[in-house]
């Protein structure tokens, strides 16, 4: 008896071999016929509001598209999503569990210094990461994993520093940077080099983390004859920047790069004269046919989701990081169909080739995995009825 329960063990477990040894693998995590896109993105901390925006975009991508085909099989696309925290020393953990999950590439994140701060992770699993939003030249850098959709920090510095020369003849410029943010500090140091270029001067200053009194700072801006303020910040700071300078009544215009689109920088100034302009990727606005569709098609799926819609800050206005998550997943996509394999190894060899025409513009990679972009939407915030203006499309001089 014993040498035949013997016997039928054995036979279980050669039949459990060859069943996986059948089983069909394309690489990366296919088991159940799925493929794992990981989402690296801020839910919480100082970038969650627009880390829930730019998730919101992704989301409602995989909406639209959540099976691709590979060879004759239906694969089921499935999101594995993180949160980073806003954190730069949080940040590696996070990217690590999407590699434990066997994600066969990743998107994010919202927020250059994490992006960077995590980028060494993905590089050694050799996952590739998409980027939407993160601006930094850094974040792709010496590297062949991290690709990104968006314009750089570089381009968009110098389009604000000739808007504020081109709309206010601005002659002295007064830059507030957060210490240690790799974003924060970067767009402050594109936006200084190309102001003084154009023949301006300007007065810097740089807060630290936790801060939140911002009065002296303005008083400061104030007391230099800026014509404008350049704060480079994130939404959580902003706000209070915002409230503080529109209780000290000051009439000096407050630019800011891509973090300012949000419905944060909205109700902050909402019932204020405080004059806000943003550069951004995107515009609600936008009438092609690809923008609005997006538009309208993205309105009514948040506003069918009552948690959807509170992530978005309890409207349904269309921030541009959202258009960017949807295209960066969809960039995602295209680069699976082109390799046609779910293995990263193979997805990443595709990306470099890999085009496609987004709701944010066509999308095409430079040699190091940049986006090839030249032009920024400037929009300024209508305090009156807690809604975004646009302004101009800017490019450099």
């Amino acid at each position: 008896m014993k040498r035949f329960i013997s016997i039928a063990v054995i036979l279980c477990l050669v039949l459990v071999l060859f069943a996986g040894c059948g089983k069909e693998k394309t690489g990366g995590d296919t088991a159940g016929d799925v493929i794992k896109i990981g989402v690296f993105e801020p839910s919480s901390g100082d970038n969650g509001a627009g880390g829930k925006q730019e998730i919101l975009g992704i989301e409602y991508a995989h909406s639209k598209v959540n099976t691709i085909d590979i060879g004759g099989k239906t694969y089921k696309i499935e999101l594995k999503i993180v949160d980073n925290e806003s954190s730069n020393d949080k940040a590696p953990t996070a990217a690590a569990t999407l590699v434990g999950e066997k994600c066969s590439v990743v998107v994010g994140s919202y927020g250059s210094g994490v992006s960077i701060a995590a980028s060494s992770v993905f590089g050694n699993a050799g996952i590739p990461v998409i980027g939407a939003s993160c601006t930094n030249p850094q974040v792709t850098e010496g590297n062949s994993h991290y690709f990104r959709i968006c314009y750089l920090d570089p381009f968009q510095g110098t389009v604000l520093a000739n808007f504020a020369v081109d709309n206010f003849n601005a002659k002295t410029a007064y830059i507030l940077t957060k210490l240690g943010d790799d974003y924060s500090v970067g767009l402050g140091n594109y936006f200084k080099e190309a102001f003084v270029g154009l023949g301006g001067t300007v007065v810097e200053e740089s807060f630290q983390e936790g801060n939140s009194d911002f009065t002296a700072f303005i008083t400061s801006a104030i007391n230099s004859g800026a014509d404008v303020i350049f704060a480079p910040t994130s939404t959580e700071a902003a706000s209070l920047i915002i409230g503080q300078a529109t209780a000290m009544n000051i009439d000096i215009p407050l630019l800011a790069g891509d973090t300012w689109d949000s419905s944060v920088i909205l109700d902050a100034a909402s019932g204020s004269n405080q004059e806000i302009y943003v550069s951004t990727f995107f515009d609600e606005g936008d009438d092609s046919a690809a923008g609005s569709e997006f538009v309208q098609g993205f309105k009514a799926w948040l506003n069918a989701n009552p948690d959807k819609l509170a992530n978005n800050g309890g409207n349904d206005i269309v921030a541009a990081v959202s258009a960017l998550g949807y295209d960066a997943y969809m960039v995602a996509i295209e680069a699976i169909k082109k390799a046609g394999s779910s293995n990263p190894a193979d997805i990443m060899g595709a990306l470099p080739t890999t085009t496609y025409t987004g709701v944010t513009g066509d999308i095409a990679f430079d040699d190091i995995g940049d986006a090839i972009r030249n032009v920024a939407y400037i929009k300024s915030a209508n305090t009156a009825d807690a809604s975004w203006n646009f302004v101009a499309i800017q490019s450099i001089k």
